[in-house]
């Protein structure tokens, strides 16, 4: 051998054994996977984003917290409810921290800004944002969504309002923004398509917290009340209702997002025989659910919210996915479609879930009634809707054709 190819054989030696491939028998510590994670951690929806993040690393703890021999690690920031601020987070998410994957997001507004982007980096992303039109008319590529579409559980209370309670004339009540106004319009299609009639909407301003005004607005002839309301307008809202003396003429329905857990453990008797729709609820007698609530009450000390259950699922996914492909997340592509087939196999306390051409989960819809069982405030599952589809029963392209749901579509009618 030659002078000059023994120091070949010498160099490759060397950066073979740098590379973990001969000499060592130890193979190089595996990058690890790192999943983005963009919430409000500061302001007025500071615990929604806290029970998210709790959500999301219990999921991924019960996952073993690693994938394909990769760790999973999770990189949060503070999105503080503001669109730039946001946008600004992603870029750092993207550029410096070089996610595999983003996870989280819940306002719409938030939402909407990030899609450009994503969908230019073509990054796998699960969001929980409710947003109707996120998942209908134009649905991007990258964006999975966890959660449902604001629509799709109301669509139900509809059916059950009318065909079940009897309901024929109910007013309404809903914060005056995208989401009280796409939770009316799918109960109110629903329900007027059924025979019955919304016969007034009253919009409630975000920052109301004194609900007289337009409590006193109610007409006395109406069979039930319905509302959108969440977190510290729902508490408000449901202490004045019970006040007011509404409650024992026209029973209270309305999104079950009104009494989840994190609302409800600040409501007193005003809120017993409330009832609602949502697509979880912590009495679900399923096993994964059952084993869900056993690790989630030992961690928090007190029982989960459904942003718990989401996030939960979200964590899940991703690192089922990981695994399935063997740690490859660079193939985003493939990435994605991993998290797909995740979300239909891995068992979820919700139930049974498959995601739709659109990125919007099919999956069962609770109907809700809050007992007061053993001297504590609980959602009691009631009848269940199973596999209820974003476009309710209508056929998609059909339901596409009528205009998207807002704070004047459907009508009130005179």
């Amino acid at each position: 051998m030659t002078h000059r190819a023994r120091h070949l054989t010498l160099a490759v030696t060397v950066v073979a054994m740098a590379a973990g491939l001969v000499g060592t028998g130890v193979a190089p510590a595996a990058e690890p996977i790192k999943v983005g994670f963009l919430a409000p951690m500061s302001g007025i929806f500071a615990q929604a984003g806290k029970d998210m993040l709790d959500g999301l690393k219990m999921g991924i703890e019960a996952s073993g917290g690693q994938a394909a021999g990769r760790k999973i690690e999770l990189i949060e920031e503070d999105d503080e409810g503001n669109p730039a601020t946001a946008q600004a987070k992603y870029r750092k998410l993207v550029q410096q921290d070089k996610v595999h994957v983003l996870a989280g997001v819940l306002l719409a507004n938030i939402g909407y800004a990030l899609v450009p982007p994503i969908e230019r980096d073509e990054l796998p992303s699960l969001f929980l944002t409710t947003p109707d039109e996120l998942t209908k008319r134009k649905p991007p590529k990258w964006i999975l969504r966890t959660n449902f579409a604001a629509s799709q559980p109301m669509h139900p209370l509809g059916d059950y309002a009318a065909k079940v309670l009897k309901y024929k004339r109910v007013a309404a009540l809903a914060m005056d923004n995208p989401f009280g106004h796409e939770c009316l319009g799918g109960f109110q299609r629903v329900f007027e398509d059924a025979g019955g009639r919304v016969v007034q909407k009253t919009w409630v301003p975000l920052n109301a917290m004194d609900f007289a005004p337009y409590l006193a607005q109610v007409p006395r002839d109406v069979d039930a009340v319905v509302q959108v309301f969440v977190a510290g307008q729902a508490v408000r809202f449901a202490k004045q209702y019970g006040e007011s003396g509404l409650k024992d003429r026209h029973p209270l329905i309305g999104i079950g997002v009104f009494t989840d857990e994190s609302a409800l453990r600040s409501m007193g008797d005003e809120a017993i025989g409330v009832m609602g729709t949502l697509i979880w609820a912590p009495t679900l007698p399923n096993p994964a659910n059952q084993a869900f609530m056993k690790l989630a009450e030992a961690k928090l000390k007190r029982t989960p919210a459904y942003f718990h259950a989401v996030m939960y699922s979200t964590g899940r996914w991703i690192a089922a996915a990981a695994g399935a492909i063997e740690g490859k997340v660079e193939d985003r592509a493939r990435f994605l479609a991993a998290i797909r087939k995740a979300s239909e196999t891995t068992d979820d306390p919700r139930g049974p879930i498959k995601l739709d051409e659109y990125n919007n989960p099919t999956q069962n819809v609770y109907v809700l009634k809050v007992e007061k069982v053993n001297g504590r405030l609980q959602n009691t599952v009631i009848h269940t809707y199973p596999m209820v589809s974003q476009f309710w029963t209508y056929k998609p392209e059909e339901f596409l054709k009528t205009p998207a749901y807002d704070r004047n579509y459907p009508p009130v009618r005179p």
